[in-house]
C-alpha cells in the first residue's frame, strides 16, 4: 500500500507532511527581544477533528482561550529555541502531537484495540481522545522551566490547568480520573518511561512521529548540522493510516538517507516499551533516483 493508498487526514490536522504545516517548516520562531504581546500576536489556533465528540469540542475551545496556556507554550520554545538552540517545542509542536496522538488513537480504535480508559473505567472511547489530546498539549510544558527533567516539571504545570478544565466538562470522579489519566501519559513520554495504558502509549509514539524535516529548520538553518538536525532535514513526510496486517501502518518519506537515524535510534527507543508494538507496521522509503544534499561542509 502507498501513501496514497491510505485514509487521508483531514485538512485540519496538521501531521507532518500533511496539511504541510510542518513541512514547509512552519515553527513558531521565538525572536529575542519580543515583548509578551508581539508574542502573542502570532497565536496559532489549535485544532482537531473532534468526530462529534462534544467533550473534546468543550475541551478544545477552553484550550484556545487559555493565554496562561499558550504563555507556557512561548517559554517552552525560548527555552528550546532561543537558550539551547533545539528544535521546537511550543504550540506548533504539540498540535502536531495532538492530531498525531488523536489520529493514531482513532486507528487503534478502529482496528478494534480497546482504550485503557474503557477497559478499566468503562468511560466511553471519547474520553479516551480528550485524554490523548491533552496529554499531547501538556506533555512538554515544562520546556518552560528547564529543558533537564522537564517531563516532571510538566506534571505539576498540567496538574494545575487540568483542575480547571476537566471539572468544566465532567463530575468531579470522573474528572479526577481523567486527570491521572493524562498526567501518567506525561511521564510515559520520557525517555526510558513506562507507559502503562494504550493512551500513554499513544502520545509516547506521536511525540516521536513529529520527526519531518519543519521541526529542525530553525536550529538547521541557524547553523546546528548534528545528526539530530541533519536526520530530521531528511525526512520529507510521515503517514499515518490503516495497516495490512496491523491497525496502524506508519509510512516515512525520506529525501536522504541519514533519515533512517531518526527511526533506527530514536523512533525504535520511543516504540519498544510503548506497548503499541503489536498493532504498529512502519516502513520507509527513499523518494526519487537521487538522494538531496543536506550539507555542503562539517568543522569541528
Amino acid at each position: 500500500m502507498t501513501p496514497s493508498d491510505e485514509q487521508s487526514v483531514p485538512p485540519d490536522a496538521p501531521l507532518p507532511g500533511g496539511d504541510g504545516s510542518a513541512e514547509k517548516g512552519s515553527v513558531q520562531v521565538s525572536r529575542p527581544g519580543r515583548t509578551i504581546d508581539e508574542r502573542f500576536e502570532s497565536r496559532i489556533e489549535m485544532r482537531v477533528p473532534d468526530r462529534h465528540n462534544p467533550s473534546l469540542q468543550q475541551v478544545m475551545e477552553w484550550v484556545n482561550t487559555n493565554d496562561e496556556l499558550y504563555a507556557c507554550w512561548i517559554s517552552s520554545n525560548v527555552t528550546a529555541i532561543e537558550r539551547l538552540g533545539m528544535s521546537d517545542h511550543g504550540p506548533v509542536h504539540v498540535k502536531i502531537v495532538m492530531n498525531l496522538a488523536v489520529r493514531l488513537l482513532r486507528l487503534l480504535m478502529d482496528g478494534g484495540v480497546t482504550p485503557t480508559l474503557t477497559s478499566a473505567y468503562g468511560l466511553p472511547k471519547e474520553d479516551a481522545e480528550v485524554v490523548v489530546a491533552l496529554a499531547a498539549l501538556f506533555h512538554d510544558l515544562g520546556m518552560s522551566i528547564h529543558r533537564t527533567d522537564h517531563e516532571s516539571y510538566s506534571l505539576f504545570l498540567a496538574s494545575d490547568l487540568l483542575r480547571d478544565v476537566l471539572p468544566s466538562v465532567y463530575d468531579a470522579r470522573t474528572a479526577s480520573v481523567l486527570r491521572s489519566e493524562i498526567l501518567h501519559a506525561i511521564i510515559g513520554h520520557r525517555s526510558g518511561g513506562t507507559p502503562l495504558t494504550l493512551e500513554a502509549g499513544v502520545v509516547r509514539i506521536a511525540d516521536a512521529l513529529d520527526m519531518a524535516k519543519g521541526r529542525s529548520r530553525i536550529p538547521f538553518e541557524a547553523g546546528s548540522v548534528g545528526i539530530h538536525s541533519l536526520s530530521a532535514q531528511a525526512v520529507d513526510q510521515v503517514h499515518l493510516g490503516p495497516g495490512e496486517e496491523k491497525p496502524v501502518r506508519i509510512t516515512i518519506e525520506l529525501a536522504n538517507s541519514a533519515g533512517i537515524f531518526q527511526l533506527d535510534q530514536l523512533f525504535r527507543n520511543k516504540l519498544k516499551g510503548s506497548g503499541l508494538e503489536p498493532y504498529v507496521e512502519l516502513e520507509a522509503f527513499l523518494e526519487g533516483e537521487t538522494e538531496r544534499r543536506l550539507f555542503r561542509e562539517y568543522q569541528l
